[in-house]
């Protein structure tokens, strides 16, 4: 059941300009007391992060003029696919952990490139204006394949004509994920607008504040007011589920409980 990315030209294009191994400084910043050199990875990544925006911005606003939209689309993802490789990872990894495992296996890499085609198809049809939507745009249907991969494997799963003892007992909904943590991704859907989408930047997709303040277009000051915010609402929501509940959405996928 092992997937593959298939590299249409189009594909090939936008992964020629992909490198698994610019993924920097994500361990240095877990530290509170950064090295001298640690500094300059973390400064090295805001400032690709800074570009990474600028220039998206400008192929967006591209899109807006008379040119052909194919070839910026192209160019557009090819310039933004390190940031859509660490969403897709990102996603994977703390609220589909099971479809990372046998007999699905899939890799973040797997992922990305169902994630080219869907954008490269809503493209077609969907301009978003600037940074900010553009991303959310890719989260939306990141979810949307995710999905669309758990209905499969529990449609698999149903079936295998093995003896019903031997056989999981079905999952509570597409994603796999157990009744508290569906209660989990609710409180967080339910957060307003600005502090939810400040809490997945930062705790679900694991940005920095001066990162989700440049996608944003805010100060990093307000990342921080719309965090707390946001955490204090959930506080309030999940406050039977424990403190353990705001931090870890996605822990017992993950099997950490």
């Amino acid at each position: 059941m092992a997937r593959t990315i298939q590299r249409s030209p189009i594909l090939r294009s936008v992964f020629a300009h992909y490198s698994p191994s610019v993924r920097v400084g994500r361990v240095a910043l877990r530290f509170r007391a950064l090295g001298a050199a640690d500094v300059r990875v973390h400064s090295a990544r805001v400032e690709s992060e800074h570009r990474t925006t600028a220039v998206v911005q400008q192929y967006l606003d591209g899109l807006a003029g008379e040119s052909p939209a194919e070839p910026i689309v192209r160019e557009l993802l090819a310039r933004s696919v390190e940031r859509l490789r660490m969403l897709c990872a990102s996603m994977l990894y703390r609220d589909y952990a099971r479809l990372t495992r046998p007999p699905l296996n899939l890799e973040p890499e797997e992922l990305l490139g169902g994630l080219v085609e869907r954008l490269l198809k809503a493209m077609r049809e969907t301009r978003p204006p600037t940074v900010r939507q553009f991303f959310g745009l890719a989260n939306q249907h990141i979810r949307w394949e995710l999905n669309g991969l758990a209905r499969s494997l529990d449609d698999r799963t149903r079936d295998v004509g093995i003896r019903e003892e031997l056989v999981p007992a079905p999952e509570p909904s597409a994603s796999g994920l157990s009744p508290n943590t569906i209660r989990m991704l609710d409180a967080i859907e339910s957060l307003p607008a600005e502090e939810r989408e400040v809490f997945e930047l930062v705790r679900v997709q694991g940005m920095t504040y001066v990162e989700a303040a440049g996608i944003i277009g805010v100060t990093d000051r307000t990342i921080h007011r719309r965090l707390s915010r946001s955490l204090v609402l959930l506080s309030q929501r999940l406050a039977d589920l424990g403190a353990q509940a705001i931090d870890a959405p996605a822990a017992e996928e993950r099997g950490e409980r």
